[in-house]
């Protein structure tokens, strides 16, 4: 249908093949978009591939390591064989790869490790796509997923926030430079969301899981389509004037956020109560 928000647009979204990066990449099927999923996990490729099969969607699926540069400048490549331009970018692609610790105890690998995945990877991927977005036949858009964290102070993991609020300071940046070649750059900074990468009940006791209704005024922690909403909107004409700046996804979080100290000096997002937020996940020793 010719109506629908992104019809006949390509779009390439990296870490597309589960997550928010999946439920992007669905509703932008469903609204017209021809996809290119990015992964590094060939069994969650895999999968993507079969309900793209499954539902008669376009899908060119890429198995690709963002945060090797040789690898994007293939995907990139490949990109340009198949489709010779590209309408938007999600960079979805982040990650706090378990380092959670005070940073003292951070080495320069974790440091360097945490710059890769969560900033550099971007800053590359966008580079490299900046060729395909110039040859759009209409406004093309770059769509960087940030985090909340970015947003609040973030204990024990404080490199992961730096970048994450670094994400905003490219995009803005990014915005100036592209506005010109009509290229519209912006972020999402969502609150946390249920995925298999982040699991919320596995860090909130059963007993105490319920209480998020009195952490986030919204009364959940988001999921996955939350946030493909707002890339859609990113993505398409509804959003044609928009450029430079972050939408906070989180469900009214950081408008009541705040990090309390337990009785053991650990950390926790939410309100002091045993066996909750990330309690018991660091070593604070």
């Amino acid at each position: 249908m010719s109506d629908r928000l992104l019809s006949n647009k390509i779009a390439l979204v990296t870490g597309g093949a589960s997550g928010i990066g999946f439920a992007a990449a669905r509703l932008f099927a469903e609204e017209g978009a021809q996809l290119i999923l990015a992964d590094k996990d060939p069994k969650k490729l895999m999968q993507a591939e079969n309900w793209f099969a499954e539902h008669n969607y376009s899908l060119l699926a890429v198995e690709c390591d963002v945060c090797d540069s040789s690898q994007v400048a293939s995907l990139m490549a490949k990109v340009q064989s198949v489709h010779g331009h590209l309408d938007v970018l999600v960079n979805n692609v982040g990650d706090f790869l378990g380092r959670i610790k005070p940073f003292v105890k951070m080495t320069d690998d974790d440091i360097d490790d945490l710059f890769s995945v969560n900033l550099r990877q971007l800053m590359i991927c966008t580079r490299d796509a900046i060729p395909l977005l110039k040859q759009a036949a209409q406004q093309a858009s770059i769509i960087c997923i940030s985090s909340i964290e970015g947003y609040r102070g973030m204990p024990n993991i404080a490199p992961y926030g730096a970048y994450k609020l670094g994400i905003e300071g490219f995009v803005k940046s990014i915005a100036l430079e592209l506005g010109p070649d009509n290229i519209r750059v912006n972020a999402i900074a969502p609150e946390t969301t249920e995925t298999d990468q982040v699991q919320p009940k596995k860090w909130i006791s059963e007993a105490n899981y319920p209480r998020v209704k009195e952490w986030i005024p919204l009364g959940r922690f988001g999921q996955p389509d939350d946030i493909a909403g707002s890339a859609l909107f990113l993505a398409s004409r509804l959003s044609q004037w928009i450029t430079g700046t972050v939408i906070h996804c989180d469900g009214g979080a950081l408008a009541a956020a705040g990090w309390y100290r337990t009785p053991e000096g650990a950390w926790t997002n939410t309100p002091v109560i045993t066996e909750s937020g990330i309690v018991g996940l660091i070593d604070n020793d």
